[in-house]
């Protein structure tokens, strides 16, 4: 049976915020799966992901919802994929798009879905300087650029190679404003610095999986590692972490970036489903 997820998680799961999700059902372009009959509760299948996504990446090219509605309703491929290359042309001839979302597009239509290998982890509680910030989603990139800017300066200093990563609440996916913390591990008897905070992460278990390349197809590796969880595990309360193994920091290429998004589940199952 295809496991289903609350709207909030299927917000995480998309990068849709709840809003948009209520605006979406409220006109008919994607209804949820079930709908509590008592509290009115929405609830969404897993399967559905790669439709939101898909809507994800129209709107973002700034495809009127009433094309939008063409593609995903189109009748078959063929139809669906003229409508889409049509806007495509009409988008690259009149606005200068980045070509990352473009090409994040065309291979949602053109390469085979992969299966994403999970591992499954403890992490043990640790130290770590960190700037917290709440963060709009359309903010992300400047803020990501000037925190990890400085943690990389700081380490340079101190002479640290952990790897730096950040923490995502529930309120940045489902609300596209929220806190996130930039962390860089420490040694437990760290000093203070300044400028920076000096916390404590907890420890917890997460199902992790690697997303190689730009960061424009970010929520294709959230997609398949939320729905693996949703599927085999028990989500746990707590934010998601991201762990830039290679980063902007690292190379220039976005090709060769690797980030290893930990989602927290309750227990590291004996076997997988």
């Amino acid at each position: 049976m295809t496991a289903s997820v609350t709207i909030g998680e299927f917000s995480r799961l998309t990068h849709l915020s709840v809003k948009t999700l209520h605006h979406y059902h409220d006109i008919g372009l994607l209804a949820p799966a079930l709908i509590d009959p008592s509290s009115g509760y929405r609830r969404y299948r897993i399967t559905q992901v790669p439709t939101a996504q898909l809507i994800r990446r129209l709107r973002e090219l700034q495809m009127p919802l009433a094309q939008v509605r063409e593609v995903v309703e189109a009748p078959d491929v063929t139809t669906r994929d003229q409508t889409l290359r049509l806007h495509l042309e009409r988008m690259e001839q009149e606005l200068n798009r980045t070509q990352q979302v473009v090409s994040s597009l065309r291979s949602m239509l053109t390469l085979p879905v992969t299966q994403l290998e999970v591992e499954y982890r403890f992490v043990p509680a640790f130290r770590a300087f960190a700037v917290t910030d709440r963060v709009h989603r359309d903010h992300i990139d400047t803020w990501c650029a000037a925190t990890f800017g400085r943690l990389a300066a700081l380490a340079g200093r101190e002479e640290i190679t952990a790897t730096m990563g950040a923490t995502y609440g529930d309120e940045f996916f489902t609300d596209d404003v929220g806190e996130v913390v930039g962390f860089l591990p420490v040694a437990p008897d760290q000093a203070p610095r300044e400028g920076v905070e000096l916390v404590d992460l907890p420890a917890a278990f997460f199902a992790v999986g690697v997303h190689a390349g730009p960061f424009a197809d970010f929520d294709r590796t959230y997609g398949a590692l939320g729905s693996h969880v949703a599927q085999y595990n028990e989500i746990a309360p707590g934010p998601i972490r991201e762990l830039y193994v290679v980063g902007p920091g690292d190379t220039t290429d976005p090709t060769q970036f690797r980030t290893e998004v930990c989602w927290p589940i309750q227990r590291i199952p004996a076997t997988k489903g």
